[in-house]
């Protein structure tokens, strides 16, 4: 017998959240079908319920039952069990909220957010990837999905500045720059912690690691539990008004991204008495300014672009101009920056065991983007994107490179070494 479904819970969250700009938005779909072809799932699996604009439906059905003009005629059909039986799967597993489809919506409906407080209606019913939800709890009460608490952190760090010779502060007092983490990156892929200390101290910045507040990916956001959202994002609020931070700088980490610019200040409900940026925007800038030098690299390669960092967050030219000059051997991929394919992992799919297979899938596509360029290595900016396309590399057998963006620029630092002998020489 399964878990009991909470669907009144589920109908007055809609209710709740279906106003202004959403109930516009469910009311304003034309049902042309553009957006099909713009999403990875539907792509591959050719699935008409991997329509993106279908996802309106649950939302739709509440609103248009309750709450629409023409709801007093009694013309609605009210949401049923079997209604949220059927689109748990849809909501969650085959949705990254990548945005793809709403840059092809003649509306200009934003599917994505309707997703994202949808899942809300379904976790208030008590439905939901059961590994999904357990990295929004363990987020809750252990400081991260992956179980980092505050000693994993500082011990993981103690090691990483020992093993790598490298000035990697944290809990400093003061400090201009709060930099979080994504506890993929620390836990799989530790080099990329490196790689960001040695930049922040190559340009030059009062920076430090929080104990207090330092998991950037927010799985309250990604599962739908407002409460453990709200939580996540005041420990990094919290930790850079400790330190008196003027900017807190994201990892390579799309949706940490996303939560932490557009929308914490409304989870927590006041204005944040600082400035969010993605590691990319921070690098670019610090290059812009010439503080960030680096040396050639030859090796060919090519860029993806993660959903949450370029088509929805604004940063598609940082990467580029970070490339620009130093890395002579990239090629772009096709389509490319903001029409780039998801990865097709992202708003937690990547956690949902059971999404597994159809992520593999996904992942085709990406594969042949590659083969076009004619390169072997992928290089993208979201430790998230990163740890999908690893999965899907060894399930595939595929034979190629991944990279880290920040993990390339700090391997090509110049320090000024080379122009030091020549004027010892002379």
């Amino acid at each position: 017998m399964g878990k009991p479904v909470n669907v009144a819970a589920a109908v007055d969250k809609f209710l709740a959240v279906t106003g202004g700009n959403l109930a516009t938005y469910v009311e304003s779909c034309l049902h042309c079908g553009q957006c099909a072809h713009a999403c990875h799932f539907y792509k591959v699996t050719r699935d008409p319920r991997h329509t993106p604009a279908y996802k309106l439906l649950p939302m739709a059905k509440a609103y248009k039952a309750q709450r629409s003009p023409l709801s007093w005629l009694g013309l609605g059909r009210k949401i049923t069990e079997a209604d949220l039986a059927e689109w748990e799967e849809l909501i969650f597993d085959t949705c990254t909220m990548c945005g793809r489809c709403t840059i092809v919506c003649p509306m200009g409906i934003d599917i994505a957010s309707i997703v994202a407080v949808s899942r809300q209606a379904f976790a208030a019913a008590g439905l939901g990837p059961e590994d999904l939800m357990a990295a929004a709890d363990n987020s809750r009460d252990k400081g991260s999905p992956l179980g980092l608490t505050p000693q994993k952190l500082q011990d993981r760090i103690e090691w990483l500045a020992d093993e790598n010779e490298v000035d990697i502060p944290l809990d400093k007092k003061k400090a201009d720059v709060l930099l979080t983490v994504s506890s993929i990156e620390t836990m799989k892929y530790p080099d990329s912690i490196v790689a960001m200390a040695k930049l922040m101290n190559h340009i030059g910045v009062n920076w430090t690691f929080s104990s207090k507040g330092y998991e950037s990916t927010n799985f309250g956001y990604l599962s739908g539990k407002p409460d453990i959202a709200k939580i996540m994002v005041a420990r990094i609020v919290d930790a850079a008004e400790d330190v008196g931070a003027k900017t807190v700088v994201i990892p390579e980490c799309g949706h940490a991204f996303g939560v932490m610019r557009w929308s914490a200040a409304n989870i927590i409900g006041r204005e944040l008495p600082f400035e969010v940026r993605h590691i990319t925007e921070y690098l670019a800038e610090a290059k812009r300014q010439g503080r960030l030098r680096l040396k050639p690299m030859p090796e060919a390669f090519t860029y993806h672009d993660p959903c949450q960092i370029s088509r929805r967050g604004g940063a598609t030219e940082d990467a580029r101009y970070l490339l620009e000059g130093f890395a002579t051997g990239f090629k772009e991929m096709t389509p490319t920056g903001n029409f780039n394919w998801c990865c097709g992992g992202g708003g937690g799919v990547q956690a949902m065991g059971r999404a597994a297979d159809v992520r593999h899938q996904v992942f085709k596509i990406k594969m042949d983007q590659v083969a076009a360029t004619g390169t072997n290595m992928l290089v993208s900016s979201c430790s998230n994107c990163r740890l999908t396309m690893d999965d899907s590399k060894a399930f595939h057998k595929w034979p190629h490179e991944l990279g880290s963006l920040v993990e390339i620029l700090a391997d090509h630092l110049d320090d000024g070494s080379a122009d030091k002998v020549a004027d010892a020489a002379e």
